[in-house]
């Protein structure tokens, strides 16, 4: 996969992370992007509490989307392939929570604008899970911005939705 494209996954995977939190969205209860976190997890994860908070807010949304969608022969934003999982995490490591990335978390209308720029548009959605494509699809721009369609649509309704790719 391609740099830039995993980027993208990372960056959409942060913003909807942040969205979903208990301050924001509310749909996992997490609080792990909050500046009083960092008091918490810095002395435990000196070098790696943005990688801390990456992992445990795609933990909450994971368990949640799997809840919902199920799991097996399918994948969705925090359950991807092996290999982009660790993609992913190599580039957040990598990065530490680029600092741009992270810049989008700063609150809620700035993560609804970058998710909005993402999207490119805003389509409808159902509440539940939203098959938006097959596995071969995954890492197609068309599969990121359907998946950051669905999130918006899904904010802006005040629904919970699931897009998901069929394995």
């Amino acid at each position: 996969m391609k740099e830039s494209s995993l980027y993208k996954y990372l960056l959409l995977r942060l913003i909807i992370g942040y969205l979903g939190e208990r301050s924001q969205f509310a749909w996992w209860p997490t609080s792990v992007f909050e500046p009083s976190s960092k008091s918490f997890l810095e002395p435990v994860f000196a070098k790696t509490y943005r990688l801390a908070q990456y992992h445990s807010v795609k933990e909450a949304a994971r368990r949640l989307h799997d809840e919902y969608i199920g799991i097996g022969n399918v994948f969705h934003l925090f359950r991807l392939p092996e290999e982009i999982e660790q993609d992913l995490h190599a580039l957040m490591l990598g990065s530490q929570g680029d600092e741009e990335a992270l810049a989008n978390l700063r609150d809620k209308d700035t993560a609804m604008q970058t998710l909005s720029t993402i999207a490119e548009g805003m389509r409808t959605t159902t509440e539940g899970p939203v098959a938006i494509g097959n596995f071969r699809d995954i890492l197609t721009p068309v599969a990121l911005k359907g998946a950051a369609q669905s999130y918006l649509a899904a904010f802006e309704q005040g629904i919970k939705t699931y897009p998901y790719f069929i394995g």
